[in-house]
């Protein structure tokens, strides 16, 4: 269901106790923008039960048309404020990036009481005080705070003119919210007059603490805290911020019924937003495990709404059928595997190994107005159980609700490219994936995990993480794999890794770590003869037959090399391309030796493609050449299971059996199809049985949910 209205919005984290509280605030709206381009700057709706789950109102489509409030047909950093009398207020940047860029003059202001209709002005800086700042060239992010003392609506925006600092400003609102009635006066300087934009003020224990951004020295967070609201904030000279990215938009929040605060701020170089939470306004820390949206926002802010406005909300916008589900017993369940189909009224659980299905507690918990009955622990072994669900509106509909036990995928989160050894020292497989679910691959450290059987695993932790560890580089970490060695009689272990777009060495004692990076990349050129593509991709191989090690990369070309004894260096005069001559070759080559023959594996397309594939070919030495099979897939997708994007994978062989697995990530399931290409970034790691046939050739393998089952260790 969507619905827009010419009137309406909201935005995304920011809320403060200077607004008036819900009667009985029970829920959380969220209202947010989307990106700078076309379409994007406009007024989303999200709400959430605690202030944690949220998820988009009407489709994550626009509730209201940007260009119809707007001079220049964009708006952005909404606020709203609930008024003291109940109406609502809603305040934003004038802007439409893909015309003006970052140039504006104005904002807009809009009331409402129902926050569902909505007037609308435009309020133009130059206009309204030409004398004293007609030549401004921004004007961002605008909230506004009922002033107790004047009894007026504050409104406070940053502001920039010529090449002086953008300052903090604040000037009072009309009584209709039409306009502002007063001169714009500086609400805060920076002591050493540097810029200073996205304010926002929360007051506590009778202090007003102002948030806000150090634009362009810093690009972080900081607060100045005064007695009085317009004027005498004085900084505290620390970043408040809980990364070393770059950020903007704070927004700060006192959840219901607690005593903790949310800062949330979006890392806008990284698509993402970070949560973070505090009892005193001084120390914060990341929650962002606790945090879960089905969208992207940009720069907003959360209100406080009490239950019949959340109902009223969904009633108007919508809800998605697929979303009413925000929690379950993850203690028991793969929550985020979870099958609703909401057409059909079925819902499946898919369980964790050694789950009791007769008395397992699904523990659900609902979105907002949403209520399931029967309660507690319910005997799921003969199929199916009905549960009826009570919806907003008061309707109720019956689900058939099934849990069965399912391997796939076996890491829990988002995981990608993983590598997998068996080590001689443990008697365990260790699984290395890319630490995945980041914007644009933007994860910056790698973990490991352990499991005697390859159903059980346990992580082990952080092994590497590029901002402590690496010297070289500092973002990008993807796709490594590993090898274990025995020198002088005790067991190494070599970690090759991709960190910006290079390929790095870690060495270690133990599988599980602790890893030291050698101190330099071991590829950082691009071989003779290769075009295009990237220095990413590492795989390590022994070769049982010359008993020699040898190293493989590569994206849009394949580059082999033997290495040197060292392990971590080779003779660059020996790199030679093994690119297959028929055109799928894209990454992710995985090598290995069976009955005579070496295997080259490799990934056909994009990451971000429902159809990222594996595709084969056979050699008769580690350094090619390459004999391709008429029938060489591998794995592919398999839409009636709701499985897309299987590919970058390993093989790993059962030590003393020839039984083999294939280890792959697929697309997250079953949401990742339509997460678009951000599906390429959430992704998760399966494994499935590797068959041949009597000529060795791989049998097609059919991805499954259910995954392997091994009942015992591994024999020793």
């Amino acid at each position: 269901m969507k619905k827009l209205f010419s009137l309406l919005a909201i935005t995304l984290f920011v809320l403060t106790s200077c607004s008036r509280p819900a009667a009985n605030p029970e829920a959380y709206l969220f209202a947010y923008f989307t990106g700078n381009g076309p379409g994007e700057e406009a007024v989303h709706y999200a709400i959430s039960k605690d202030g944690f789950t949220y998820r988009a109102l009407n489709d994550n489509q626009p509730v209201i048309s940007a260009d119809s409030i707007s001079k220049q047909g964009g708006v952005r950093d909404p606020h709203i404020l609930r008024g003291e009398e109940g109406a609502f207020y809603m305040v934003l940047t004038d802007l439409y990036v893909p015309n003006d860029g970052w140039i504006n003059q104005g904002m807009v202001f809009l009331k409402s009481d129902d926050l569902v209709h909505w007037t609308h002005h435009t309020v133009y800086i130059p206009d309204l005080f030409a004398e004293q700042y007609g030549d401004v060239s921004r004007v961002w992010a605008p909230q506004t705070v009922y002033d107790e003392h004047e009894g007026k609506y504050m409104v406070y925006f940053s502001m920039k003119q010529g090449e002086d600092p953008d300052i903090i400003y604040y000037a009072y609102a009309n009584d209709d919210f039409s306009s502002l009635e007063t001169v714009p006066k500086p609400l805060f300087l920076h002591p050493e007059n540097k810029s200073c934009i996205d304010g926002d003020i929360v007051k506590k224990e009778g202090k007003y603490h102002l948030f806000f951004k150090t634009e362009g020295h810093g690009n972080g967070i900081k607060k100045a805290v005064s007695d009085r609201l317009t004027g005498g904030y004085v900084m505290e000279d620390k970043y408040l911020q809980q990364t070393t990215e770059a950020v903007e938009g704070s927004g700060i929040f006192k959840l219901n019924d607690s005593d903790k605060y949310i800062l949330m701020y979006d890392v806008y170089m990284k698509g993402a937003y970070q949560f973070t939470e505090s009892t005193d306004l001084e120390n914060f820390s990341v929650i962002d495990d606790q945090v879960s949206m089905n969208f992207h926002p940009r720069h907003g802010s959360v209100l406080p709404i009490s239950l019949e406005e959340a109902r009223r909300l969904e009633t108007e916008f919508g809800l998605d059928p697929q979303d009413w589900i925000t929690h379950a017993n993850t203690e028991l369940i793969y929550f985020k595997n979870i099958l609703l189909d909401s057409e059909k009224a079925s819902l499946y659980l898919p369980v964790k190994e050694g789950v009791d299905l007769t008395q397992l507690d699904p523990g659900l918990e609902m979105m907002v107005g949403y209520e399931i009955s029967p309660s507690g622990a319910q005997d799921f072994s003969n199929g199916a159980v009905t549960y009826t669900l009570t919806q907003p509106d008061g309707s109720v509909r019956d689900y058939q609700v099934s849990a069965a036990m399912d391997h796939n995928p076996v890491l829990k989160g988002y995981y990608a490219d993983p590598e997998i050894i068996y080590s001689n020292k443990t008697g365990k497989f260790h699984l290395y994936p890319t630490s995945d679910g980041f914007d644009s691959w933007s994860g910056t450290f790698f973990k490991t995990f352990s499991s005697p059987d390859l159903v059980n695993w346990q992580d082990d932790g952080l092994i590497v993480d590029l901002h402590k560890d690496v010297s070289w580089a500092d973002r990008n970490a993807w796709a490594p794999c590993a090898i274990e060695k025995k020198v002088d009689g005790e067991y190494k272990y070599f970690y090759y890794f991709t960190a910006a777009q290079k390929i790095g060495v870690a060495v270690a004692d133990d599988p599980a770590g602790p890893f030291t990076d050698i101190g330099r990349p071991l590829v950082d050129f691009k071989p003779s003869g290769a075009s295009g593509g990237q220095e990413i991709d590492p795989d390590v191989f022994h070769d049982p037959v010359s008993g020699k090690d040898f190293f493989y990369w590569g994206n849009g070309y394949l580059a082999a090399v033997p290495l040197n004894d060292d392990m971590v260096s080779f003779d660059r005069s020996k790199v030679k391309l093994l690119t297959p001559e028929d055109g799928t070759f894209r990454e992710g080559t995985e090598v290995f030796y069976r009955n005579g023959k070496y295997y080259f594996m490799w990934s056909e397309n994009d990451t971000r493609d429902a159809d990222y594939r594996v595709r084969y070919a056979f050699a008769d030495s580690p350094m090619g050449p390459l004999t391709i099979p008429e029938d060489n897939l591998v794995i592919a997708k398999d839409p009636a299971k709701e499985i897309y994007g299987t590919g970058h994978n390993s093989v790993i062989q059962v030590p003393g059996k020839d039984e083999w697995y294939i280890v792959y990530h697929r697309f997250t399931r079953p949401h990742g199809l339509k997460m678009g290409s951000a599906a390429g970034f959430h992704r998760e790691v399966c494994i499935d049985k590797l068959s041949f046939d009597a000529d060795g050739n791989i049998i097609p393998v059919q991805a499954t949910v259910e995954g392997i089952a091994l009942s015992a260790p591994i024999d020793r």
